[in-house]
């Protein structure tokens, strides 16, 4: 018999780290994972071709993925989602998210053009 929780109505408790209250929106540090965050620009089929920009592999609480993007979405004046744990924003903005990244200091890899 296992201690895993399937179910709770402890609107503290989070299905991320298995805790109540809340232990991973304590974000890690920026700049300790070894390998570089990519940043990259994909053109989507159902879109009529227009690009999204992604980050991928971030390593943060999905709160912190959600504030994250927000503020990137308020400073650029466009839309965006959290997919897949992915931060997608509509349109190009590489060299911003980039340049927003190292700031934070994150090390981040721009993939393609």
């Amino acid at each position: 018999m296992t201690d895993r929780v399937v179910y709770s109505t402890d609107p503290s408790y989070c299905t991320t780290c298995g805790s109540a209250p809340c232990r991973c929106r304590e974000a890690p540090k920026p700049g300790k994972s070894r390998q570089p965050y990519p940043v990259r620009l994909e053109f989507r089929r159902g879109a009529k071709g227009s690009g999204v920009t992604r980050l991928d592999r971030l390593i943060l609480s999905p709160s912190a993925k959600e504030e994250m993007l927000k503020r990137f979405k308020s400073r650029l004046g466009c839309g965006g989602t959290v997919k897949e744990g992915a931060l997608e924003i509509q349109g190009d903005h590489r060299d911003f998210i980039e340049t927003e990244l190292k700031k934070e200091g994150y090390k981040v890899q721009r993939i393609g053009g």
